[in-house]
């Protein structure tokens, strides 16, 4: 009796066999680079020319973000702290500390102290430090808790569905403009009726909520998205264009 089935059929199991395996690797291969934080970088953290513990700087000295990041309600790019910035200080303190050589050379010379940048944003997307700063957007919801950082690590991943969703809920985000760089600050910190009477409260609430013990997050940022008016634009030519 004739065979029924060509030839090269007999090889057609193995060859499914090996396609199957290569496309699930590949998807696999895809799924650990793109989707987990080692492509979004979450947990990033760089060996800097000058060890610098925020956590020391900001909790224990209680500096404020701005005095380094000068720039950062004022432009679209925030900036990190050039050398004069480090000397107004360094002068004094720690003048002789050997992990500031970089430092004091860089003072010396002239030539910029190479910061490893972290948070930097993809030449294809626009962003404006400014725009959110200004707006009840504190650096900690882009940065996390810095303040009790030794080192500064990548504690959010930036992506676009991450942006979105502070885009899509503001909501869920927006904080009192002199809190911005508060970053140990919660809504459980708000005086509800010193709140109401500075912001008032939502048109469509009819509760007095001055009279609350306290205010929820979404409260809080109801309130205030409907004060400022802010409506986030989630067009795709808003960041990209």
């Amino acid at each position: 009796m004739a065979n029924f089935f060509p030839r090269w059929s007999n090889w057609l199991p193995l060859k499914l066999a090996i396609c199957s395996v290569v496309i699930v690797c590949g998807l696999t291969a895809g799924t650990w680079y793109y989707v987990t934080p080692k492509y979004t970088k979450v947990g990033y953290e760089p060996i800097q020319p000058v060890p610098f513990p925020h956590d020391i700087h900001v909790s224990q000295l209680g500096m404020d973000c701005r005095y380094c990041h000068s720039f950062v309600d004022v432009a679209a790019q925030s900036n990190v702290p050039n050398t004069q910035t480090c000397m107004a200080c360094h002068q004094q303190v720690q003048k002789d500390n050997p992990k500031l050589e970089p430092v004091r050379d860089s003072w010396k010379t002239g030539k910029p102290i190479e910061w490893v940048w972290l948070h930097r944003t993809v030449d294809y997307v626009y962003y404006n430090h400014a725009a959110h700063v200004n707006r009840g957007i504190s650096c900690f919801s882009c940065h996390g808790a810095v303040n009790h950082m030794p080192v500064v690590y990548m504690a959010k991943p930036h992506s676009m569905a991450w942006c979105l969703e502070c885009h899509r809920h503001p909501e869920n985000f927006l904080r009192p403009e002199d809190q911005i760089t508060n970053l140990d600050w919660k809504p459980s910190d708000v005086n509800p009726a010193e709140f109401v009477g500075k912001y008032g409260q939502p048109k469509e609430v009819h509760d007095d909520w001055s009279k609350k013990k306290r205010l929820t997050q979404q409260e809080i940022g109801q309130t205030l998205k409907e004060r400022w008016n802010i409506q986030p634009s989630e067009n795709c030519q808003s960041c990209h264009r």
